[in-house]
């Protein structure tokens, strides 16, 4: 028999997510289909660099917040 991973709840944008457990912020992003690019993040109200999104694992319970650049004037 194979284990299942056992699957968290965040929240991001104010919205129930389940992602796996030890899902780091990029991964969840991919999961998201977010441009990586242009995408700002907030983990419990505290800005996370991009260079850290890789090793920022998720915890039950955490708070993120989205922001995505707009082009335009």
């Amino acid at each position: 028999m194979t284990a299942t991973p056992s699957v968290i709840q965040v929240r991001v944008n104010d919205k129930p997510v389940e992602c796996p457990q030890g899902h780091s912020l990029t991964a969840l992003l991919k999961t998201l289909d977010m441009p990586l690019q242009a995408t700002a993040v907030a983990l419990n109200d505290d800005i996370v660099t991009r260079s850290e999104w890789d090793s920022t694992q998720l915890k039950t319970g955490d708070r993120i917040a989205l922001f995505q650049a707009i082009a335009g004037g």
